[in-house]
C-alpha cells in the first residue's frame, strides 16, 4: 500500500479527468503511458481506474484477484482511498485498480445525498503524498464521469481522428461547461490530444487541421500515431513505454508528457 499524507491539508494533488464519452480513441491507453511517462521524471502518480471494463487495471498488470477492493468500494464509502491502492511495477506510479461491481455504481449512487461528490471526498480524505492523480472515465458522461469532472482540476480529451470528432468533443465541452457551473467552478479544459494518427490518411490531416482551428492551443502539438505495438501492449499487461520504449507510439507519449507538464508548470504560476 501506499502512504498518504495525514491530512488533505499536506499537499493537494493536480487531479486530471482523462475523458472522452466515446468509446475506442484512446482514452485508456493515453491514461496509462501519460502516468507512467510522469512518473519516469520523478513525478508521483495516482491513477484511478473508474471504467467498469478496468482496462487500465489490466493494462498496468493488475490481476483480478488483486481488485477486491477497488473503486466502487472507494465510491459508495466502503473504504478509504489508501485502502483500495496498489503500487504497480512502475516506481512512483499506483492505481486504484475497477473491479466488475463497479459497473453497478451508477444505480447505487442515485438516492445518495450529494451523489455527485462522492469522488471528490475520497480525495480530500486522503490524497496527500501525489503530485498528480489522473482518472481514466469510462466511455459515457453518465455519474461516474460526472464525479471524475466534479473532484478534478483540468479535463484531458484524447481524440480520435475520425469524421464525427468534433462532433462528439461538443458534447462533452458542454458537458465540462454545465458541471463548471453547477458543480466546479475550478475545472478547465487542459487539453485535446490526436491519437490514432494515420499519416497516409488524408481524413487524419482534415480532423486535425479542423480541431486545430477550433480549439487552438487547447489541442497539444504532440499527435499520437496508429502503431501497432501500442495496441499490443495491454495485453503484455505493460503501458507501450515498458513493452517498446523505442517504437513511434512510446516517442510520441513522452512528448506529451512533457507537453502536459510544461502547461501545468504555466498553469501553476
Amino acid at each position: 500500500m501506499s502512504e498518504f499524507g495525514a491530512s488533505p491539508l499536506d499537499h493537494m494533488p493536480r487531479i486530471i479527468a482523462v475523458a472522452n464519452q466515446k468509446g475506442g480513441v484512446g482514452k485508456t491507453t493515453t491514461t496509462i503511458n501519460l502516468a507512467t511517462a510522469m512518473a519516469a521524471v520523478k513525478k508521483r502518480v495516482l491513477l484511478i481506474d473508474l471504467d467498469p471494463q478496468g482496462n487500465a487495471s489490466t493494462g498496468l498488470g493488475i490481476a483480478q484477484e488483486d481488485r477486491r477492493t477497488n473503486t466502487y468500494h472507494v465510491l459508495i464509502g466502503e473504504a478509504d482511498l489508501k485502502d483500495a491502492t496498489l503500487h504497480t511495477e512502475i516506481p512512483g506510479l499506483d492505481i486504484v485498480p475497477s473491479g466488475v461491481d463497479l459497473a453497478g455504481a451508477e444505480i447505487e449512487l442515485v438516492d445518495v445525498e450529494d451523489r455527485e461528490y462522492c469522488l471528490r471526498q475520497a480525495f480530500m480524505q486522503r490524497a496527500g503524498s501525489y503530485d498528480y492523480i489522473l482518472i481514466d472515465c469510462p466511455p459515457a458522461l453518465g455519474l461516474l464521469t460526472i464525479n471524475a469532472l466534479v473532484a478534478a482540476q483540468a479535463v484531458l480529451v484524447p481524440l480520435q481522428c475520425e469524421f464525427f470528432a468534433l462532433e462528439g468533443i461538443s458534447h462533452l465541452v458542454r458537458t465540462v461547461e454545465r458541471v463548471k457551473q453547477v458543480f466546479n467552478p475550478d475545472l478547465e479544459i487542459q487539453g485535446i490530444v490526436l491519437t490514432m494518427f494515420d499519416s497516409r490518411n488524408n481524413l487524419s490531416d482534415m480532423v486535425a487541421s479542423d480541431v486545430r482551428e477550433h480549439f487552438g492551443d487547447k489541442v497539444y502539438n504532440t499527435v499520437i500515431p496508429r502503431n501497432v505495438r501500442v495496441s499490443e501492449a495491454p495485453s503484455f499487461g505493460r503501458p507501450v513505454l515498458i513493452y517498446d520504449m523505442r517504437c513511434a507510439g512510446s516517442k510520441a507519449y513522452l512528448h506529451l508528457a512533457s507537453e502536459v507538464l510544461r502547461r501545468e508548470k504555466r498553469l501553476a504560476v
